[in-house]
């Protein structure tokens, strides 16, 4: 198997992913052993030894070798530096990006490039979404109960959806784990149901919990993330890739609530009549109830 040395590393491992995926079935069973934990678990091929990664695989580790060499690697070396590649990419730390912020401060050149920024993170969402969010407005819009997750960073992106989706949809679901619930929050997850998933790099323990167990029971899951591959990614139905880049010491969630926006819009053209209905009442409830101040003209 020969992967383009040319482009980025994400893309070699996600081009090495998907021959492993499509392959699978004409592997031996022990290189499918070896397959199934490396698709699971490429973050551990990336920072642990051959034979660790063999061990709890369960295979030998002349069964890594020699996958690596039916691949067309020299060894196993070779196939792990694909997964390593990604890893050195990773972001920095945010107190080393922080300081560099201060160090280069200066308000009127900050403004321009966090502008120019959030700019390009939306140029980009644009450019690779218009495929994607059709199938995520299918899955969701076809789905029993919704399920929306997403933690500490994540957690305003995931929230927005449930804020205004749920304006004229009552079956969705923030799922937030409080005062450790998380577990009993995910047995309510079924094979009708449809999770949205937010997390980019660095990534939450809680969102690979609950995208594993969505996984468990049949849920389907749509990763709103920052790769790829990144490891709500690799078992998704449906993947929305969106850029965190930003001139500052935190990650940009700007595309990511775009993308939220722009999912929603889709589903109230798909849920038509009844959504509008619904949306009206819930405003409507709102004001009743005291929930906005009334400006006097």
């Amino acid at each position: 198997m020969i992967l383009n040395t040319e482009i980025q590393p994400e893309d070699r491992l996600e081009q090495l992913l998907t021959k492993l995926k499509e392959g699978f079935t004409a592997f031996t069973p022990q290189f499918q052993t070896a397959v199934r934990y490396m698709l699971g678990n490429p973050h551990e091929v990336a920072i642990s030894s051959m034979r660790s990664i063999a061990g709890r695989a369960g295979v030998q580790p002349a069964t890594l070798v020699r996958l690596a060499q039916h691949l067309g690697f020299d060894g196993w070396q070779g196939i792990r530096e694909v997964f390593v590649a990604p890893v050195r990419k990773r972001p920095q730390a945010y107190a080393n990006r922080a300081q560099h912020v201060v160090q280069s401060s200066g308000s009127a050149r900050m403004l321009s490039e966090m502008v120019a920024a959030q700019v390009s993170n939306l140029d980009a969402w644009q450019a690779t979404a218009e495929d994607d969010i059709g199938h995520a407005a299918k899955l969701l819009g076809e789905a029993k109960q919704v399920y929306a997750a997403g933690f500490r960073a994540c957690y305003p992106i995931a929230f927005t959806l449930h804020y205004i989706y749920g304006l004229f949809r009552p079956s969705i679901s923030l799922i937030r784990g409080d005062a450790g619930t998380l577990e009993m929050e995910l047995r309510n997850l079924t094979d009708k149901d449809v999770l949205f998933a937010v997390s980019f790099a660095p990534y939450s323990q809680e969102i690979i919990r609950v995208t594993d167990a969505a996984h468990r029971v049949g849920c389907k899951v749509i990763a709103l993330t920052d790769s790829m591959v990144s490891p709500i990614a690799l078992h998704a139905d449906c993947i929305l890739q969106f850029s965190v880049d930003s001139p500052s010491f935190f990650p940009s969630i700007t595309a990511g609530v775009a993308a939220v926006e722009t999912l929603v819009e889709q589903l109230l053209a798909r849920h038509g009549i009844d959504a509008i209905k619904t949306l009206a009442d819930a405003e409507g409830q709102l004001h009743q109830t005291g929930a906005y101040v009334t400006v006097r003209q």
